[in-house]
Order: C-alpha cells, then sequence, then structure tokens
C-alpha cells in the first residue's frame, strides 16, 4: 500500500468513527427525549390534579386534554378526562371516556364505580347496577362500592338490600361516617 493510499484508509477510519459517534449521539438524543415527553406528560396530568382540587375542571379538563393529545389511548388520562366531565355535569361524554378507559383496563374497580355514578345519574339503575356488580367482582373487600351500591338502591327504594349494603360498608370499615349516616336514614 502506498503513503496515500494509507492516509485515505486512516481518513476514511475517521469519518467512519466520527458518524458513529454521530448516530450514537442522536439515540442519546432520542433517549433524552422521550424522558423528558413523559415528564412533561406527568407534569401536565400534576397540573390538572391542582386544578381539580382547586375546582377549576374546566382548566383541568383541557389539561388533561393537551396530556391525552400527547399520550393518547392511556388509561389514566381518560379517566382524568371522564371525571372532570363527571364535575362539569357533562354525563354523556364522560361515559364516553369511562368506556374508552374501561376497554383498555377493564380490570379496575375505579372504573366501573365511575361508571355506575354516571349511569345512577342518568337514572340508567341496571346499568349502574352492572357496573357496580362488576366492581364488587374484581374486589369485595372495598368499603366504598358497598355505600355506592348502597346509595344506588335507596335511589332505586329497595330500602332493606340498601340497608345491607350499608351495613355491609361498616363491617369492612367500622369508621366510614358516610354509610352509618344512610343506615340511620333508612332504619
Amino acid at each position: 500500500m502506498t503513503f496515500f493510499q494509507l492516509l485515505m484508509l486512516g481518513a476514511s477510519a475517521f469519518f467512519a468513527f466520527k458518524i458513529y459517534e454521530h448516530i450514537q449521539t442522536l439515540k442519546d438524543i432520542d433517549e433524552d427525549s422521550d424522558q423528558r415527553e413523559t415528564d412533561r406528560i406527568e407534569s401536565l396530568l400534576s397540573q390538572g390534579d391542582r386544578e381539580m382540587q382547586n375546582g377549576d375542571f374546566q382548566k383541568a379538563l383541557a389539561i388533561y386534554s393537551e396530556a391525552n393529545y400527547k399520550l393518547p389511548n392511556n388509561a389514566e388520562i381518560l379517566f382524568k378526562i371522564g371525571y372532570a366531565l363527571m364535575q362539569q355535569e357533562r354525563v354523556d361524554e364522560a361515559i364516553e371516556y369511562y368506556q374508552d378507559t374501561l376497554k383498555l383496563d377493564d380490570n379496575s374497580p375505579a372504573i366501573h364505580q365511575a361508571l355506575a355514578s354516571a349511569y345512577r345519574t342518568q337514572g340508567n339503575f341496571e346499568k349502574a347496577k352492572y357496573h357496580l356488580d362488576s366492581s364488587l367482582l374484581i374486589n369485595d373487600k372495598n368499603p366504598i362500592t358497598y355505600y355506592n351500591y348502597g346509595n344506588l338502591l335507596v335511589d332505586m327504594e329497595e330500602f332493606e338490600d340498601a340497608k345491607e349494603m350499608y351495613q355491609q360498608a361498616l363491617e369492612l370499615d367500622s369508621d366510614f361516617k358516610e354509610a352509618r349516616e344512610e343506615l340511620e336514614k333508612i332504619s
């Protein structure tokens, strides 16, 4: 090999190494970018939660919607959108989001309870019962589910069954003040 060929081989190796380094840097940037986007979404959810606590449901909904745009089909985000809509009495829209959430996570008692609450608000007691039953199948040790079921049964004027539900809630949590109060109202 001539000196010129050796020089060209060295230069080619050097540039190949520099290209390799550059590609690695791009991969690192992509990983950093993904982490920043995840952090941004978590920040949005925290902001939305703060707005919910402050009672600004419309602003929370806007923030959750932005998070949903950045990370679509996320059960947590869809659930929070549904909850923000319920707080604004936009029940039909909330049900749509809760149903989308249920498609992503059908093993969550909270989603079933949220749907039950929405259907109860509409007066659709049979669907509300279905979702409370589903919640109990997933976790039959949650006193809130029994309390909510008791409230539904009161709306349906099934007072004896409602008493049983409130009593079950109290068996699971003897300090459950609201369940005790509701039980006293119908006893």
